[in-house]
């Protein structure tokens, strides 16, 4: 007979008494052997590589003994403890944060041997947890049964997220209960946010190893990564796995659990490396993301006779690149006579009155759809000849599927088609008639070398300019790895032309 202690209070397979649901119960039992050694632990005053890879970190405490390694990720205690007996006899601790103990330290051998990156974990208490995430990159919950966080903690999480930092939720053996509540509480943290389905041309699936198809446990009928993400700029700021990873990383099954869903060891594999990759290399782009648009307080008027830069708010991930169009805008000021309003304003184009603008701004990493008001009111705004700029945030394919399918509800019979390079939007202020991108465009594009736009024309103008590679990533001097989209020297001078065209025609 299986028997489980918790806290003292011995329960029977029966579950009678139990602190958590009897069902959720069936899964708090041991999914690994304890770690090795204990996790390396390291003071505050660490940061991270950028990519691309291998890297070593940039900055690191003075030490006289052999350097620990930097602990990028952070395991969080939550839950409870109790005991399991096995059928012989034989019994083990376990808790509901660390059923898989070696999860993280036999991803972070696996990153060193195959990465030749050091990196190390912690053990992290959300209480005395700085939220700092120059300091820790990743805040990891593991586990099976229902995840409890107070108020107090998910607003600590979400100052972390919103900071820069990443959760991340590895329903360790595919369990409804874990992923349910995690999936639950994140929404509480923000309720301006909805999960969403990682896509498959996702640089998460890039980073190290092509992630195209994985293999999972029997109970899983699929051979197809699934992650899921709250985005927060144009990175993912929590990611939830509702399948196992942490076994896998451990390079073993799940026994005694006939009901577990998980990835195998090799496809688990491939996802750590690419995820540790990805919080290396988006570290950084979230730190810089969430400085706030210090330009907000310049123009607080209500503009009148200048170029405003209108954003469109829609369902999906609209707010891609939060600070980058404040540095184009303030760069066309300097460059060109143009009177520029340097407030972005955000406007619904289903609700909102559209008369008094003459540029809208559309960006995305993932299916959108406009409501009828604001596909009637888009194509009244492009009628009086205003302009609309869509950009596609990271360059991927669903958002990029959601725009031309949405156009074609808006401008009926009319098709995107390549804007050619004589055209003056390619000279208004600066020549661009070269271009520099990412090296993710090459493996997606070819040899490609000129600037990619798209266009609808209404009654002799460009009315509808749409960049499938990200245009708005090169607005500032941020890298984006894995993302297909321009290099900054060809971003701005590109960027200026196209408002300076918008605002001239």
């Amino acid at each position: 007979m299986v028997r489980i202690r918790f806290l003292g209070i011995l329960l029977l397979a029966s579950f009678s008494l139990p602190l958590f649901g009897a069902g959720e119960n069936d899964w708090f039992v041991p999914l690994g052997k304890p770690p090795e050694a204990p996790p390396k632990r390291i003071s505050g005053g660490e940061g991270f590589p950028p990519l691309p890879l291998p890297a070593t970190p940039l900055r690191r405490s003075e030490r006289k003994r052999q350097p620990t390694p930097p602990s990028l990720f952070g395991k969080v205690v939550w839950g409870e403890q109790g005991s399991f007996t096995y059928d012989g006899g034989n019994t083990t601790n376990i808790s509901d944060w660390n059923l898989c103990p070696a999860d993280l330290q036999h991803l972070f051998g696996k990153v060193q041997g195959k990465l030749g990156l050091q990196y190390g974990y912690d053990e992290v208490s959300l209480p005395s947890f700085s939220g700092d995430p120059d300091k820790m990159a990743v805040l990891f919950f593991s586990g099976t049964r229902t995840l409890k966080l107070d108020p107090a903690a998910l607003a600590q999480l979400r100052a972390y997220v919103l900071k820069g930092g990443m959760i991340c939720f590895d329903s360790v053996a595919g369990s409804p209960y874990f992923y349910d509540s995690a999936r639950a509480l994140m929404l509480q943290a923000f309720p301006e946010l909805a999960w969403r389905v990682i896509p498959a041309d996702h640089p998460l699936y890039h980073m190290v190893d092509d992630v195209n198809t994985v293999h999972y446990s029997a109970n899983v009928n699929s051979d197809k990564p699934y992650l899921e993400g709250l985005y927060v700029g144009s990175r993912i700021g929590v990611l939830l796995s509702k399948y196992g990873l942490g076994c896998g990383w451990d390079d073993h099954t799940v026994p005694l659990l006939s009901q577990a869903a998980y990835y195998d060891p090799a496809s688990a594999e491939s996802i750590g490396l690419n995820l540790v990759a990805y919080a290396i290399g988006y570290n950084h782009v979230g730190m810089a993301e969430s400085k706030p648009e210090l330009f907000a307080a310049v123009d607080e008027k209500t503009p009148t006779d200048e170029f405003v830069f209108a954003q469109i708010e829609h369902e999906g991930a609209f707010n891609v690149h939060p600070n980058s169009a404040t540095t184009l805008l303030s760069k066309l000021r300097t460059a060109t006579s143009l009177r520029v309003n340097l407030k972005r304003e955000v406007v619904d184009p289903g609700k909102d009155d559209l008369s008094n603008l003459s540029f809208l701004y559309l960006t995305g990493m993932d299916d959108f759809h406009l409501s009828d008001n604001a596909v009637t009111a888009l194509r009244g705004f492009l009628q009086r000849n205003g302009t609309l700029l869509i950009n596609n945030g990271l360059g991927l394919s669903t958002f990029d599927r959601a725009v031309r399918r949405e156009m074609a509800r808006v401008i009926p019979n009319s098709k995107l088609e390549a804007i050619p390079l004589s055209h003056s939007i390619f000279s208004d202020v600066v020549p661009v008639q070269t271009a520099d991108y990412t090296p993710a465009v090459a493996m997606r594009y070819g040899a490609l070398n000129t600037p990619k736009l798209e266009g609808i024309t209404l009654n002799g103008d460009i009315r509808v300019i749409y960049s499938p590679i990200d245009l708005e990533a090169g607005w500032e001097a941020t890298e984006y790895p894995m993302a297909l989209a321009y290099r900054s020297d060809t971003a701005t001078p590109l960027g200026m032309n196209i408002l300076m065209y918008a605002a001239t025609h």
